[in-house]
């Protein structure tokens, strides 16, 4: 079947995918666990390089095309292919037999419409946060993705980009640092290849890093740098509100440009201004550990931590031994994770949908 324009602009870019193993494609045993014999006669693995309207393009051991993304059975919100996905592809018609059981996966609410959600990246390792140093840097919305981050068990590195737009880049990456213990932070010129080497070390021989922040952000311009391709558009960002546009438009990996056999695969994403919470209550305590861990101490084991007596959260803000304004934005966080969380249920129980929701 004939590719449409996107597709073969997207294949014409592309690294001879085909000629790369399973295992520098990402391939671990966690997936290799699920195939049987039996299935191994008459399908392939392929994984998710990039997603279209209605199709994708897939790479697996000399395999690289463009197949309808429809699976045989429909399912919930989570039964479609996103970007590095692993899928079980038949060998004589190229069509989806099933899904694998990812690793990771990256979804948020679809904004504007609560009904359905957003497919955002599989199979991940490590999640780079990208901010510039400038209007972007933003405490709440970095605590946001490494609630993400920490929820679905992948490694969080804050990427800070555009150093040259801030008096003091260093103060921000020590508020970063001092977001969570241990967490790596890293300062780099996006436009500078030396600069942006030290970030191919998170991203080894079948490795998959994801790249999500605000549009304008820089995040095209570090997947340009570090694959070494010219064909990735960037654009800049305004100066009255340091906003980008959307120069990412699908969701899609890249390859490092590190020779045939070495380099794992980058995701860039297209930039997300809305970041709802949903599902993520493992990831909120994690990352507000100190805020969730005082709360234990409160007399009442339903305390909302506003005016009730014996309330440890209030007792620690008046003692100078929790900040308040980051305690405002646990409370937030961990309100809007109750209700659109109450959402999803309600809606996953509706009779009939979940075919609608694909």
């Amino acid at each position: 079947m004939r590719m449409n324009e996107d597709v073969l602009r997207t294949a014409e870019a592309a690294v001879k995918t085909s000629d790369l193993g399973l295992a520098q494609l990402g391939w671990k045993a966690f997936f290799s666990e699920q195939v049987s014999l039996e299935e191994s006669r008459s399908f392939q693995p392929a994984r998710v390089i990039s997603v279209h309207r209605g199709r994708v393009s897939v790479a697996g051991e000399g395999l690289e095309d463009s197949i309808p993304s429809s699976l045989p059975v429909a399912g919930g919100a989570e039964d479609r292919p996103t970007v590095g996905d692993w899928l079980l592809v038949d060998r004589n018609s190229r069509t989806i037999a099933r899904i694998l059981a990812r690793t990771s996966l990256f979804k948020r609410p679809a904004p504007g419409d609560e009904r359905r959600v957003q497919l955002i990246a599989a199979n991940v390792d490590t999640l780079f946060i990208v901010t510039a140093c400038k209007q972007d840097f933003n405490i709440a919305r970095l605590e946001r993705y490494l609630v993400l981050a920490r929820e679905v068990g992948v490694r969080p590195v804050v990427v800070l980009t555009k150093a040259d737009l801030s008096p003091a880049p260093e103060l921000l990456v020590a508020a970063a640092r001092a977001l969570q213990s241990g967490l790596q932070v890293e300062l780099v010129d996006g436009r500078d290849p030396a600069s942006v080497a030290r970030l191919a070390d998170y991203c080894g021989v079948g490795q998959t890093v994801a790249l999500v922040g605000s549009s304008g952000v820089g995040k095209s311009t570090l997947v340009k740098t570090l694959t070494g391709s010219s064909s990735i558009a960037t654009q800049a960002v305004r100066e009255d509100d340091g906003k980008g546009r959307h120069t990412t438009t699908v969701r899609e990996m890249y390859r490092l440009a590190n020779g045939a056999n070495e380099g794992g695969w980058l995701v860039d994403t297209p930039g997300m201004r809305e970041l709802q919470m949903s599902e993520v209550s493992t990831g909120v305590t994690e990352v507000f550990d100190d805020v969730t861990n005082v709360a234990l101490e409160c007399r009442f084991s339903n305390c909302t931590h506003i005016a009730e007596p014996g309330c440890a959260i209030n007792a620690a803000m008046a003692a100078g031994e929790l900040d308040p304004a980051r305690v405002a934005r646990w409370r937030k966080l961990a309100h809007e994770d109750a209700a659109n969380s109450g959402a999803a249920a309600a809606r996953r129980s509706r009779p009939g949908n979940a075919a609608n929701r694909r």
